[in-house]
């Protein structure tokens, strides 16, 4: 769940005043979350009307706001005076393209619902309200424009009544509350994501967390049950999900493999994916004549999860603040494990940790022709040494100093087998396939294999479920230092070598 949720009905009349039901009580919205009544209690207007849940879309003010045994009524103005595109709005709405209200809010407190999916959310700070054509509650619409009620095609419009608002429109209302809710709302959103709920109270897991990096195994009953999501052999305890998630996500940056290759969580020690060494027999044959068997080969291939572990001290006038010690635990784990299990993806042994791509031996090698200057000749031979199926979804890989020298090489005809991306979202490429930088390759150089070519889907990656973090606040204690200690399990290896091509710098 991201910091800032959308949930959401409603009508507009000439001078663009807007009525509607925000949130309807009583039933789930269409991933089962249900907020219950009186949790709009700190919620005051004014509050910012925006179109389709974006910020530079302001279009409006919620000028009253109210709940009712029915959900949240609420009642705004579309700025149509001064804003070209709340005329827009109110245009979409009158011909009912718009007929949805959604809200944007930030949880303070919620709890899974029993037997089913979804939450039952009873505390939150209301940021926003949207008008939307597909709002989350189905039951969250416009239900009054005024002279265009949505309730009702035929009702005539009041002139004498729309002559009375439009006169009361004129009257300009002070924007200040307004202006500085936008302030606050622009804040949130440009605020680093550092969890799935950052305003309001934390998760109880993330409390929890907190408070065992402080006190150790002196934590309340509450926290300790709050951390039992299993059992870990060290006598540590899991971190919560959403720190455990975002360590995950910082990997990417140290290993863009991740992006290519195929991901897959396990709480097993180990993997085991069956194989296929061969084809059937099958042959052309006469009438009435035998045919022959045919034998498979069927094998297994096995990826063990291997565990990587490292510690960070802290100092205990830095762990009195909890956010600024899972900030400094989250940055030191996500670098460390990072850089460490981007190279083992590249070239890990085997023994102990994953298996690399560039040590598997059965991933065939293609000769460059020349010991250190890279041959364009030898690029087409290698990707098309690939069956079609697989050069198809392959990509190539090199570091930066291999990338500058291929921008120079040209074909036969003149032309540089580098093509720089013209269109925004699309990479560069080379004979017509991506490149990824690995920065973990090796440079050119004789007998060096500074590029590999191949649908990196092939090559699987094994993640545990959860991290594991350790509080010993006693080795140092007299230098007043915590020593946080975290273990992760990961493995890795290629399913499916023939997929892979690796150049190597040599004559033959």
């Amino acid at each position: 769940m991201s910091q800032i949720e959308f949930k959401a009905n409603f009508t507009v009349d000439e001078a663009g005043v807007v009525e509607g039901i925000a949130w309807p009580f009583g039933s789930p919205d269409r991933v089962g979350d249900v907020i219950e009544k009186g949790a709009f209690a700190q919620a005051l207007p004014p509050i910012p009307m925006l179109a389709f849940h974006e910020q530079r879309e302001t279009v409006g003010v919620w000028d009253e706001i109210t709940e009712t045994p029915e959900g949240l009524q609420v009642k705004g103005r579309l700025l149509i005076e001064d804003l070209p595109r709340a005329r827009e709005v109110r245009a979409m709405i009158r011909e009912r393209a718009l007929s949805g209200l959604s809200i944007g809010f930030s949880t303070t407190k919620a709890a899974p619902r029993k037997g089913t999916r979804g939450r039952s959310i009873s505390g939150l700070e209301l940021l926003e309200i949207s008008v939307v054509a597909v709002p989350a509650h189905p039951g969250a619409r416009i239900t009054s424009a005024k002279e265009h009620d949505m309730t009702d095609d035929t009702q005539i419009p009041d002139i004498a009544a729309l002559e009375a608002k439009m006169t009361d429109i004129e009257k300009k209302a002070d924007t200040s509350a307004l202006v500085a809710r936008l302030d606050k709302l622009e804040a949130k959103a440009n605020r680093h994501q550092g969890g799935t709920e950052q305003k309001g109270e934390p998760t109880a897991e993330r409390k929890a967390f907190a408070t065992y990096l402080r006190d150790g195994d002196r934590m309340a009953e509450e926290d300790r049950k709050a951390l039992n999501l299993s059992s870990d052999t060290q006598g540590g305890f899991l971190a919560p999900p959403e720190l455990s998630s975002e360590v995950v996500r910082d990997l990417v940056e140290y290993s863009p493999i991740r992006n290519f290759a195929s991901v897959r969580s396990t709480s097993a020690d180990s993997v085991i994916f069956p194989t296929r060494g061969d084809i059937t027999n099958a042959q052309w044959v006469g009438e009435m004549e035998p045919h022959d068997e045919s034998t498979i080969t069927f094998g297994q291939r096995e990826i063990e999860v291997h565990e990587l572990a490292t510690f960070v001290d802290i100092s205990n006038r830095l762990l009195q603040d909890a956010p600024i010690a899972e900030t400094e635990v989250r940055a030191a784990l996500a670098e460390d494990f990072g850089k460490k299990e981007a190279e083992a993806f590249l070239w890990g042994t085997g023994v102990r940790q994953p298996e690399g791509i560039m040590v598997n031996t059965a991933i065939p090698e293609i000769a460059n022709g020349h010991a250190s200057n890279l041959s364009t000749d030898a690029l087409i031979r290698l990707m098309y040494s690939l069956p079609q199926a697989y050069r198809s979804r392959g990509a190539w890989a090199m570091n930066g100093t291999t990338l500058g020298v291929l921008r120079t090489l040209k074909d036969t005809q003149g032309q540089y087998i580098w093509q720089t991306s013209l269109q925004a979202g699309q990479p560069e490429t080379i004979l017509g396939r991506p490149v990824i930088e690995m920065v973990d390759l090796e440079d050119i150089a004789s007998d060096q294999h500074p590029i590999v070519y191949g649908d990196f889907q092939a090559y699987r990656i094994v993640d545990r479920l959860s991290m594991s973090v350790l509080v010993d606040p006693y080795s140092r204690a007299r230098e007043r230092i915590t020593r946080l200690h975290a273990t992760r399990r990961v493995g890795g290896g290629v399913l499916q070598p023939a997929r892979f091509r690796k150049l190597k710098m040599a004559t033959a």
